[in-house]
């Protein structure tokens, strides 16, 4: 049995058929989704600057295989974006499994 790893999923898309009311509203909101201080946590974090295009949603999750998580992650992004209001498209979703990660430390 595979154990379970924590993932940091990086899901990129697009914001698309944006009219004026829904630029409003990104632009309203823009400062609680800023791309420099986005991090990854449990709940997920949405990022965007003010052209409006391109968005990222950064989450960090546990589970046994990567594709599960790269779904999952997509599926709350999905979500973090509609709450806004808005349509997108384009989700792509990528994943780095913590556990694997090496750590060097200076001596």
């Amino acid at each position: 049995m595979t154990e379970e790893h924590t993932y940091r999923v990086l899901v990129r898309g697009r914001f698309t058929d944006l009219d004026d009311d829904g630029r409003t509203r990104l632009r309203a909101a823009a400062g609680e989704h800023d791309v420099l201080t986005a991090g990854f946590s449990g709940t997920g974090s949405l990022a965007y600057d003010h052209a409006l295009d391109f968005f990222s949603f950064r989450v960090e999750l546990n589970d046994k295989e990567e594709k599960a998580v790269c779904d999952r992650g997509k599926t709350l992004a999905a979500r973090a974006v509609a709450d806004l209001g808005v349509d997108f498209r384009d989700l792509k979703a990528s994943a780095t499994d913590m556990n694997l990660i090496k750590i060097k430390r200076r001596r």
